[in-house]
């Protein structure tokens, strides 16, 4: 496989720049997802990598070697589509041996890397089919094999799972995610879809406006998240984010909730958790994981970074593997992921534990997490 390095790329089209600076630098055998909504620019850094698009500024390096200005068929790169892009008159074999037969590789060994990648994908009884009469995902995987038959450097995948129904896209995730293992290929994936992101990467570029808002781990996008926009971005349901004043108190800080309807919560947060003493009365964004609110009959709930609150329930969505349960703290609402099986009904109160463990807080103006 191979190293690749994005140096600083620029795009613009007209007047209109829609990639700002991207640097990002992939280790071999990395998956790296670019994730972030529609019009966000990662389709437009995936083109530009794979050579349908030039850069108006910046470098790109594959294994070391500039790459910048090849045509796509001198990258040694494969790419996949969202449209799996197969030729309806070839028949499934045919269509992976194409790019084999384009570089006059040898018939024997054509049909032997056939084989080979049927078996790795298991689809050997569909060789003989032709794409009008494969599911979705048997169109993905004959895509998926007609890119490894070429064994390139790198691997791009366009939103490959997009036009599947979420039963098989799951499937066809943990696929990927079993390819990726065995193969240890280096590839640059782009979706809109967060789960892909968290589930299938080494490492997210959340990106929003041209710019990487984040660059890191799933651990380190979904628990210690750069800014607002990846905190809401990243997760399902996404992260709580409550406006509340910073106050001084004698074992850390506190977080003074106040709600439009007069109802205010105060929280002590300990020193270590995180550093207020540079926001002391002023307003902070507290922000909490919907896993970090439990009730407080849970026997593991109560701890030194645990703090009770009285909660309000206003709604209720049972997903049947755990209940999210909207509460209103303070006079602010908190989506809270508890049990399956758990007793509420709209309207009542109930005592919930925060976990401040998992407490982040965001600068109110700059929206930048304190402390990162």
């Amino acid at each position: 496989m191979a190293t690749l390095d994005i140096l600083g790329i620029n795009k613009s089209f007209g007047a209109v720049k829609v990639l700002h600076d991207v640097t990002i630098q992939m280790a071999d055998g990395e998956f790296l997802v670019l994730v972030g909504p529609s019009g966000c620019g990662k389709s437009t850094l995936m083109n530009i990598i794979a050579g349908l698009e030039e850069p108006t500024g910046g470098a790109l390096h594959l294994d070391k070697q500039d790459i910048t200005r090849l045509a796509p068929a001198d990258r040694n790169i494969s790419m996949v589509f969202q449209s799996y892009a197969l030729y309806p008159n070839m028949s499934v074999a045919k269509n992976i041996e194409f790019p084999l037969a384009m570089r006059k590789v040898p018939k024997a060994q054509r049909a032997e890397r056939v084989r080979s990648v049927a078996a790795l994908l298991q689809i050997e009884h569909l060789l003989d089919r032709k794409p009008r009469a494969l599911s979705g995902g048997q169109r993905q995987r004959v895509a998926i094999g007609r890119a490894l038959a070429r064994e390139p450097k790198l691997y791009l995948f366009d939103e490959p799972l997009s036009n599947l129904d979420a039963q098989l896209r799951l499937d066809m995730r943990t696929e990927l995610k079993k390819l990726h293992q065995r193969l240890r290929a280096t590839i640059v994936y782009v979706t809109h879809d967060q789960i892909e992101a968290m589930t299938l990467a080494s490492r997210i570029a959340v990106m929003k406006g041209g710019v990487i808002q984040q660059l890191g781990t799933p651990y380190e996008v979904y628990n210690k998240p750069a800014n607002t926009f990846v905190a809401g971005f990243m997760g399902s349901p996404r992260m709580n984010l409550v406006k509340a004043t910073a106050a001084r108190a004698d074992a850390g800080w506190q977080l003074i909730l106040r709600g439009a309807d007069g109802r205010s919560e105060t929280i002590d947060v300990p020193h270590a958790t995180v550093d207020l003493s540079g926001y002391i009365g002023q307003e902070v964004l507290m922000g909490l994981r919907a896993e970090a609110i439990c009730l407080a009959r849970d026997p593991n709930g109560q701890s030194p970074l645990r703090r009770l609150v009285r909660a309000r329930v206003v709604v209720i969505e049972p997903t049947g593997s755990d209940t999210l349960a909207l509460l209103q703290i303070g006079g602010h609402e908190f989506t809270a992921r508890l049990e399956p099986d758990v007793q509420l009904h709209v309207g009542m109160e109930t005592d919930v534990y925060l976990d401040l463990s998992k407490l982040v807080c965001f600068d109110a103006k700059s929206e930048a997490r304190i402390g990162a």
